[in-house]
Protein backbone atom coordinates (compact mmCIF):
# COMPACT_ATOMS: atom_id res chain seq x y z
CA UNK A 1 0.00 0.00 0.00
CA UNK A 2 1.40 3.49 -0.97
CA UNK A 3 0.52 6.90 0.23
CA UNK A 4 -0.86 8.86 -2.19
CA UNK A 5 -1.97 12.68 -2.49
CA UNK A 6 -4.22 13.75 -5.14
CA UNK A 7 -5.30 17.31 -5.71
CA UNK A 8 -7.60 18.28 -7.98
CA UNK A 9 -10.98 16.20 -7.92
CA UNK A 10 -12.08 17.24 -11.27
CA UNK A 11 -14.32 15.14 -14.15
CA UNK A 12 -11.08 13.52 -14.61
CA UNK A 13 -9.06 13.96 -11.12
CA UNK A 14 -12.10 12.34 -9.24
CA UNK A 15 -12.19 9.07 -11.94
CA UNK A 16 -8.60 8.67 -11.82
CA UNK A 17 -8.48 9.26 -7.45
CA UNK A 18 -10.98 6.43 -7.82
CA UNK A 19 -8.49 3.34 -9.54
CA UNK A 20 -5.95 4.18 -6.10
CA UNK A 21 -8.71 3.27 -3.84
CA UNK A 22 -9.86 0.53 -5.43
CA UNK A 23 -6.20 -0.81 -5.97
CA UNK A 24 -6.17 -0.65 -1.85
CA UNK A 25 -3.62 2.48 -1.55
CA UNK A 26 -3.63 4.82 1.44
CA UNK A 27 -5.24 7.96 -0.51
CA UNK A 28 -5.45 11.74 0.99
CA UNK A 29 -7.53 14.11 -1.41
CA UNK A 30 -7.64 17.73 -1.60
CA UNK A 31 -10.06 20.25 -3.89
CA UNK A 32 -11.35 23.51 -3.98
CA UNK A 33 -14.65 22.07 -3.55
CA UNK A 34 -14.56 19.68 -0.41
CA UNK A 35 -18.38 18.42 -1.51
CA UNK A 36 -16.75 16.83 -4.67
CA UNK A 37 -14.52 14.51 -2.58
CA UNK A 38 -17.53 13.14 -0.71
CA UNK A 39 -17.55 10.24 -3.07
CA UNK A 40 -14.33 8.94 -2.06
CA UNK A 41 -14.14 10.27 1.41
CA UNK A 42 -17.14 7.40 2.26
CA UNK A 43 -15.12 5.22 0.69
CA UNK A 44 -12.41 5.77 3.14
CA UNK A 45 -9.82 8.29 1.20
CA UNK A 46 -8.88 10.88 3.90
CA UNK A 47 -9.57 15.33 3.20
CA UNK A 48 -6.71 17.50 3.35
CA UNK A 49 -7.92 21.86 3.85
CA UNK A 50 -4.73 22.74 2.00
CA UNK A 51 -2.61 21.04 -0.72
CA UNK A 52 0.63 21.24 1.95
CA UNK A 53 -1.76 18.97 4.31
CA UNK A 54 -2.26 16.32 1.65
CA UNK A 55 1.03 16.30 0.96
CA UNK A 56 2.03 15.47 4.31
CA UNK A 57 3.90 12.13 4.44
CA UNK A 58 2.74 10.64 1.12
CA UNK A 59 5.17 9.10 -1.31
CA UNK A 60 3.51 10.13 -4.21
CA UNK A 61 1.75 13.90 -5.05
CA UNK A 62 -0.33 13.84 -8.17
CA UNK A 63 -2.28 16.97 -9.45
CA UNK A 64 -4.57 17.22 -11.50
CA UNK A 65 -6.01 20.99 -12.15
CA UNK A 66 -7.51 22.99 -15.01
CA UNK A 67 -4.09 25.53 -15.70
CA UNK A 68 -1.06 27.37 -15.11
CA UNK A 69 -2.36 29.45 -12.66
CA UNK A 70 -4.04 26.41 -11.09
CA UNK A 71 -0.97 24.53 -11.33
CA UNK A 72 1.23 27.48 -9.76
CA UNK A 73 -1.11 27.80 -6.35
CA UNK A 74 -1.66 24.01 -5.90
CA UNK A 75 2.39 23.58 -5.50
CA UNK A 76 4.29 26.96 -4.35
CA UNK A 77 2.03 28.52 -2.57
CA UNK A 78 4.21 29.43 0.66
CA UNK A 79 1.17 28.84 3.23
CA UNK A 80 -0.92 26.36 1.32
CA UNK A 81 1.28 24.92 -1.77
CA UNK A 82 2.29 21.05 -2.11
CA UNK A 83 5.76 21.55 -2.22
CA UNK A 84 5.56 22.95 1.55
CA UNK A 85 4.24 19.49 2.89
CA UNK A 86 6.27 17.35 0.88
CA UNK A 87 8.96 15.20 1.96
CA UNK A 88 12.56 15.42 -0.24
CA UNK A 89 12.03 11.68 -1.02
CA UNK A 90 8.53 11.80 -2.39
CA UNK A 91 7.38 12.13 -6.19
CA UNK A 92 5.30 15.20 -7.23
CA UNK A 93 3.57 14.04 -10.20
CA UNK A 94 1.58 17.14 -12.14
CA UNK A 95 -0.63 15.34 -14.38
CA UNK A 96 -2.38 18.71 -15.91
CA UNK A 97 -2.37 20.10 -19.13
CA UNK A 98 0.38 22.61 -18.51
CA UNK A 99 2.29 25.09 -20.94
CA UNK A 100 6.03 24.39 -21.94
CA UNK A 101 7.36 27.13 -20.60
CA UNK A 102 5.20 26.90 -16.67
CA UNK A 103 6.10 22.78 -16.71
CA UNK A 104 9.83 24.10 -16.65
CA UNK A 105 9.48 26.59 -14.46
CA UNK A 106 7.97 24.51 -12.10
CA UNK A 107 10.58 22.13 -12.45
CA UNK A 108 13.33 25.13 -11.54
CA UNK A 109 11.27 25.57 -8.58
CA UNK A 110 11.20 21.71 -7.53
CA UNK A 111 14.77 21.64 -7.85
CA UNK A 112 14.86 24.86 -5.52
CA UNK A 113 13.19 23.39 -3.01
CA UNK A 114 14.70 20.13 -3.47
CA UNK A 115 11.51 18.14 -4.42
CA UNK A 116 11.62 15.80 -7.02
CA UNK A 117 9.36 16.50 -9.79
CA UNK A 118 7.76 14.52 -13.13
CA UNK A 119 5.21 15.79 -15.76
CA UNK A 120 2.32 13.02 -16.39
CA UNK A 121 -0.22 15.02 -18.66
CA UNK A 122 -2.61 12.36 -20.05
CA UNK A 123 -4.39 11.44 -23.43
CA UNK A 124 -7.92 10.41 -22.88
CA UNK A 125 -11.38 12.29 -21.43
CA UNK A 126 -14.23 11.12 -18.95
CA UNK A 127 -14.21 7.66 -20.54
CA UNK A 128 -11.08 6.48 -20.65
CA UNK A 129 -10.49 8.31 -17.28
CA UNK A 130 -13.09 5.91 -15.88
CA UNK A 131 -11.73 2.68 -17.46
CA UNK A 132 -8.67 3.16 -16.57
CA UNK A 133 -7.55 3.77 -20.14
CA UNK A 134 -5.77 7.02 -20.40
CA UNK A 135 -2.16 7.46 -21.95
CA UNK A 136 0.24 9.01 -20.20
CA UNK A 137 3.07 11.31 -21.46
CA UNK A 138 5.64 11.59 -19.06
CA UNK A 139 8.39 14.09 -18.67
CA UNK A 140 11.47 13.72 -16.61
CA UNK A 141 13.96 11.62 -14.71
CA UNK A 142 13.74 7.97 -15.90
CA UNK A 143 14.13 6.64 -12.35
CA UNK A 144 11.75 9.16 -11.06
CA UNK A 145 9.32 7.76 -13.65
CA UNK A 146 9.87 4.08 -13.00
CA UNK A 147 8.50 4.68 -9.57
CA UNK A 148 6.07 5.93 -10.22
CA UNK A 149 4.95 3.86 -13.12
CA UNK A 150 3.03 1.38 -11.41
CA UNK A 151 0.96 3.89 -9.61
CA UNK A 152 0.42 5.94 -13.11
CA UNK A 153 -0.18 2.10 -14.98
CA UNK A 154 -3.33 1.87 -12.51
CA UNK A 155 -4.91 4.86 -14.09
CA UNK A 156 -3.66 4.26 -17.46
CA UNK A 157 -3.29 1.44 -20.21
CA UNK A 158 -0.06 3.07 -21.15
CA UNK A 159 2.87 4.90 -19.72
CA UNK A 160 5.29 6.37 -22.50
CA UNK A 161 8.53 8.31 -21.34
CA UNK A 162 8.76 11.51 -23.53
CA UNK A 163 12.49 12.60 -22.47
CA UNK A 164 13.01 15.63 -20.30
CA UNK A 165 10.66 18.17 -18.41
CA UNK A 166 8.12 19.55 -20.98
CA UNK A 167 8.75 17.04 -23.52
CA UNK A 168 5.35 15.59 -21.77
CA UNK A 169 3.50 19.04 -22.69
CA UNK A 170 4.82 18.98 -25.58
CA UNK A 171 3.59 15.63 -26.03
CA UNK A 172 0.12 16.47 -25.02
CA UNK A 173 -0.55 19.88 -26.73
CA UNK A 174 0.61 18.00 -29.84
CA UNK A 175 -2.12 15.65 -29.21
CA UNK A 176 -4.93 18.07 -28.44
CA UNK A 177 -3.74 20.19 -31.67
CA UNK A 178 -3.86 17.47 -33.97
CA UNK A 179 -7.64 16.43 -32.21
CA UNK A 180 -9.23 19.98 -32.09
CA UNK A 181 -7.72 20.71 -36.10
CA UNK A 182 -9.92 17.46 -36.89
CA UNK A 183 -12.88 18.77 -34.82
CA UNK A 184 -12.88 22.35 -36.32
CA UNK A 185 -12.30 20.64 -39.91
CA UNK A 186 -15.19 18.42 -39.70
CA UNK A 187 -17.72 20.36 -38.58
CA UNK A 188 -16.85 22.75 -41.45
CA UNK A 189 -16.86 19.65 -43.63
CA UNK A 190 -20.50 18.68 -42.16
CA UNK A 191 -21.86 22.23 -42.45
CA UNK A 192 -20.89 22.10 -46.52
CA UNK A 193 -22.11 18.95 -46.83
CA UNK A 194 -25.46 20.55 -45.75
CA UNK A 195 -25.36 23.01 -47.95
CA UNK A 196 -25.46 20.78 -50.19
CA UNK A 197 -27.95 19.21 -49.68
CA UNK A 198 -26.14 15.74 -48.68
CA UNK A 199 -26.54 13.13 -45.89
CA UNK A 200 -22.93 14.10 -43.81
CA UNK A 201 -23.25 11.00 -42.55
CA UNK A 202 -23.77 9.12 -45.94
CA UNK A 203 -20.91 10.87 -46.99
CA UNK A 204 -18.63 10.71 -43.90
CA UNK A 205 -19.34 6.92 -43.72
CA UNK A 206 -18.00 6.11 -47.38
CA UNK A 207 -14.83 8.82 -46.45
CA UNK A 208 -14.14 6.51 -43.27
CA UNK A 209 -13.46 3.42 -45.47
CA UNK A 210 -10.22 5.28 -46.89
CA UNK A 211 -6.81 5.42 -45.84
CA UNK A 212 -7.05 9.48 -44.57
CA UNK A 213 -9.96 8.34 -41.69
CA UNK A 214 -8.76 8.46 -37.69
CA UNK A 215 -10.12 6.92 -34.67
CA UNK A 216 -10.98 10.53 -33.91
CA UNK A 217 -12.74 11.65 -37.10
CA UNK A 218 -15.33 8.44 -35.89
CA UNK A 219 -16.07 9.85 -32.59
CA UNK A 220 -16.73 13.34 -33.86
CA UNK A 221 -18.56 12.13 -36.73
CA UNK A 222 -20.54 11.18 -34.67
CA UNK A 223 -21.53 13.50 -32.02
CA UNK A 224 -21.73 16.18 -34.65
CA UNK A 225 -24.31 13.73 -36.58
CA UNK A 226 -25.95 12.63 -33.41
CA UNK A 227 -25.89 16.27 -32.12
CA UNK A 228 -24.04 14.60 -28.61
CA UNK A 229 -22.77 17.64 -27.13
CA UNK A 230 -22.85 16.85 -23.54
CA UNK A 231 -19.38 17.55 -22.21
CA UNK A 232 -16.66 15.01 -22.55
CA UNK A 233 -13.87 17.48 -23.64
CA UNK A 234 -15.52 21.04 -23.19
CA UNK A 235 -14.74 24.04 -25.49
CA UNK A 236 -13.00 26.23 -22.90
CA UNK A 237 -10.35 23.28 -21.91
CA UNK A 238 -9.36 22.69 -25.98
CA UNK A 239 -9.07 26.25 -26.74
CA UNK A 240 -6.77 26.77 -23.69
CA UNK A 241 -4.64 24.01 -25.00
CA UNK A 242 -4.56 25.41 -28.12
CA UNK A 243 -3.64 28.72 -27.00
CA UNK A 244 -0.72 26.67 -24.73
CA UNK A 245 0.39 25.39 -28.13
CA UNK A 246 0.57 28.48 -30.07
CA UNK A 247 2.61 30.30 -27.13
CA UNK A 248 5.05 26.75 -27.45
CA UNK A 249 5.03 27.71 -31.69
CA UNK A 250 6.06 31.42 -30.76
CA UNK A 251 2.25 32.01 -32.92
CA UNK A 252 3.72 30.82 -35.84
CA UNK A 253 0.90 28.05 -36.09
CA UNK A 254 -1.64 29.15 -38.86
CA UNK A 255 -3.68 25.87 -38.57
CA UNK A 256 -3.71 25.47 -34.88
CA UNK A 257 -4.42 29.45 -34.68
CA UNK A 258 -7.21 28.81 -37.30
CA UNK A 259 -8.67 26.14 -34.87
CA UNK A 260 -8.69 27.95 -31.80
CA UNK A 261 -10.16 30.82 -33.83
CA UNK A 262 -13.66 28.38 -34.20
CA UNK A 263 -13.26 27.91 -30.45
CA UNK A 264 -12.95 30.95 -29.92
CA UNK A 265 -16.59 31.91 -31.99
CA UNK A 266 -18.08 29.03 -29.57
CA UNK A 267 -17.16 30.85 -26.31
CA UNK A 268 -18.27 33.89 -28.11
CA UNK A 269 -22.08 31.86 -28.59
CA UNK A 270 -21.58 30.60 -24.81
CA UNK A 271 -20.60 27.61 -25.86
CA UNK A 272 -17.68 26.85 -23.76
CA UNK A 273 -18.74 24.30 -21.51
CA UNK A 274 -20.04 22.02 -23.65
CA UNK A 275 -18.24 19.18 -25.73
CA UNK A 276 -15.82 20.74 -28.23
CA UNK A 277 -17.66 18.64 -30.90
CA UNK A 278 -20.74 21.31 -30.47
CA UNK A 279 -19.04 23.69 -33.04
CA UNK A 280 -20.90 22.06 -35.59
CA UNK A 281 -23.64 24.34 -34.31
CA UNK A 282 -21.68 27.17 -35.86
CA UNK A 283 -21.76 25.69 -39.49
CA UNK A 284 -25.79 25.51 -39.34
Amino acid sequence: MTQIAFLGLGAMGIRMAQHLIDAGHSLTVWNRTESRAEPLLEQGAQWANTPAEAAQGAELVIAMVRDDDASAAVWLDEQTGAFKGMDNDAIAIESSTLSVDWVKELAQHAQQRGKQLIEAPVSGSRPQAQNAELVYLVGGDVHLVKRAEPVLSLMGKKVNHTGEMGSGALAKLVTNTLMGIQVTTIAELIGMLNRQGQDPDAILEAVSTTPVWSKTAGIVRKSMVSEAYDPQFPVDLIEKDLGYCLQAADQVAPMTSAARTVFNEAQEQQLGEWNMTVVAKLYE
